[in-house]
């Protein structure tokens, strides 16, 4: 996976239970997702199309940093499917515990906010990279 952002939870982000507001999370995953697709396809424009289940496995605190990567997952002829995973990181134990993941598709649009093509040659580099990435995990 591939760093993308961090974020530094703010006692303005907290809910009734004391642990980080479940929306703020969807807000950071998708901000970052966003991000990420953007700079693969080389264009801000990109709209969130539709979010997997997310499920919150560990609790966010007030000042935890809160670490978020990604990848690509598939890569159709308008679209970015990008699996995104936040991590909490403990600066006492330098290590990171997965707090919550999702898969997200971004869809890239024109100046019009109609879909628009993928470079063709940057999909074929995507895919590619994308099996490779695949084959690793075997």
């Amino acid at each position: 996976m591939h760093y993308v952002a961090t974020k530094i939870c703010r006692a303005s982000e907290i809910g009734y239970n004391g642990n980080l507001f479940g929306g703020a999370m969807l807000s950071w995953l998708d901000e970052a997702g966003a991000a990420f697709a953007g700079y693969l396809c080389r264009t801000p424009n990109m709209v969130t199309l539709k979010m997997d289940e997310v499920r919150f496995k560990r609790p966010v605190k007030i000042s935890h940093h809160v670490r978020i990567y990604a990848r690509v997952y598939q890569v159709g002829t308008t679209s970015l499917t990008i699996d995104v995973e936040a991590r909490r990181f403990d600066f006492t134990k330098d290590l990171e515990e997965i707090v919550c993941s999702t898969r997200i598709v971004y869809v890239k649009i024109d100046d019009q906010g109609q879909a628009a093509a993928i470079d063709p040659h940057l999909r074929a580099t995507m895919e590619t990279a994308t099996l490779a990435d695949l084959m690793q995990r075997l």
